[in-house]
């Protein structure tokens, strides 16, 4: 778990000399609009200090603790564990002044918290006896006579946009468990009215039977170990099957003899480790080749959104990185393309590091353009990644590996040993033909292969 610094968009409401002070799920990055809450650490009558851990969240980035930027006490928790916030939604109420106990019960039913998310103006505050506050969360709905868990806010707008429930079942959540949030439905709104099919449409003339996929069913037996997927392996597997469903992969292999940036970072190690405090390692050096190959295949740089390309103007460079437990997270350096080797050694350990001990915020891990992973860290040579969408492509890096081979000079060719290594490059087949692939990933082992040897670090 880690702390967040962040100032919660709260309002003060006054009764009978008490303050009210909402406690409101605050911003945790450019594209997290959601969290869900994983585990309340204070219940209602329990006392909290400024700055003392409230309530524990998780978005599909990174788990967090949110703390209390009041004291006081506990009155009202307005979100059961494992229920979905939204941004802006009042998750909690803390009485500056209030008693403990049992006698929260008659001071807690006159309060009404208003769901606004930017203005104190829009709070409504009323006295209301004997009635149970309004309460903004996760319940399950019902649209056209079935039933399912839809946040109140993505089935407002799937009433108001006349979404069909066969619509809204099949738009893939990008949410906890599969849960379709505002995004989804905005971009699975956004996708239908680009691409409306029309009567004459071959498309809408001929009916194409919905296809569904079920996994097949696995049995344990009774010496079988059953082990519950955690939160983060839940999240990482639809990730994964999303992304297949959506993008058609293909992979580009080259090899890339690396033998004078092997030989340069052992000579250059411990000199720029005294002089900068940063260990060296390989992965900068391929970040700055990749950066360097972005800069003259502009299209891979891209995302799709429906039957448009979003062509980005930042290189925000994901690196994959596993954790101890197992898992796997991607956290990335902004604008990469601004950071001299010096800046990207930096960056790389200070992600690394955060990221192997649970220190990552959330926009650590948002806002990648392209992704690169170190499947030679485990000793393999090569691999076939899956895009981390929305990307369309992603380099996996092999071990690096002595080998025999053909050397050409003027006197002659003759058999050396080599340091060599593998690229493997997977793109999205929609907008990524082989020849942009493949001319990429090739270009990446030419600036690996003619690493400058005589530069300055």
């Amino acid at each position: 778990m880690i702390f967040l610094d962040f100032l919660p968009n709260f309002a003060v409401l006054k009764y009978d000399k008490m303050a009210e002070i909402e406690i409101r799920l605050p911003k945790m990055g450019e594209s997290v609009t959601e969290a869900t809450i994983t585990n309340w650490l204070k219940k209602p009558g329990d006392k909290i200090a400024m700055d003392e851990p409230l309530v524990e969240v998780a978005t599909d980035k990174v788990d967090n603790e949110l703390p209390s930027e009041v004291a006081g006490t506990l009155i009202k928790c307005f979100f059961e564990k494992d229920q979905v916030a939204q941004v802006g939604d009042v998750i909690a109420v803390i009485s500056t002044d209030a008693p403990s106990g049992n006698d929260l019960t008659t001071k807690t039913d006159s309060v009404i918290v208003a769901s606004n998310e930017n203005t104190l103006s829009n709070a409504v505050t009323s006295e209301v006896k004997n009635e149970a506050p309004i309460i903004t969360d996760i319940e399950k709905v019902e649209l056209n006579g079935q039933k399912k868990f839809y946040s109140p806010l993505v089935k407002s707008i799937a009433l108001k946009e006349n979404i069909s429930t066969e619509q809204l079942n099949a738009i893939h959540g990008t949410g906890q468990d599969g849960r379709v949030t505002k995004k989804d439905i905005l971009a699975f709104l956004e996708n239908k009215t680009a691409s409306p099919i029309t009567s004459t449409s071959p498309v809408a003339a001929a009916a194409i039977p919905e296809i569904k996929i079920t996994a097949p069913l696995a049995i344990a037996s009774g010496e079988d170990q059953i082990i519950e997927m955690d939160r983060m392996r839940k999240l990482i597997a639809d990730h994964m099957v999303m992304s297949k469903h959506v993008s058609p992969h293909v992979t580009s292999f080259v090899e890339a003899d690396v033998t004078n940036i092997v030989q340069w970072r052992e000579k250059v190690k411990n000199k720029f480790f005294e002089i900068h405090g940063e260990k060296i390692t390989f992965t900068p050096i391929f970040i700055e080749a990749i950066v360097k190959a972005i800069k003259d295949f502009p299209m891979i740089n891209v995302s799709v959104n429906g039957t448009t390309i979003i062509k980005k103007s930042a290189i925000n460079i994901g690196m994959a990185t596993a954790l101890p437990s197992g898992n796997l997270i991607v956290p990335v350096i902004k604008n990469a393309d601004r950071l001299n080797l010096l800046g990207l050694t930096k960056a790389v350990n200070e992600l690394a590091n955060n990221a192997r001990n649970n220190k990552l915020k959330p926009d650590d891990t948002s806002g990648g353009t392209y992704t690169m992973t170190n499947v030679g860290s485990f000793g393999n040579v090569m691999g076939t990644p899956i895009i981390n969408q929305p990307q369309v492509a992603i380099m996996a890096v092999g071990a690096i590996r002595k080998m025999p081979a053909v050397i050409e000079t003027p006197q002659g060719d003759f058999i050396g040993i080599r340091h060599k290594m593998f690229l493997s490059h997977s793109y999205d087949h929609r907008v990524v033909d082989g020849a942009l692939g493949g001319q990429f990933v090739r270009r990446v082992a030419d600036y690996l292969e003619n690493f400058d040897i005589t530069q300055n670090y």
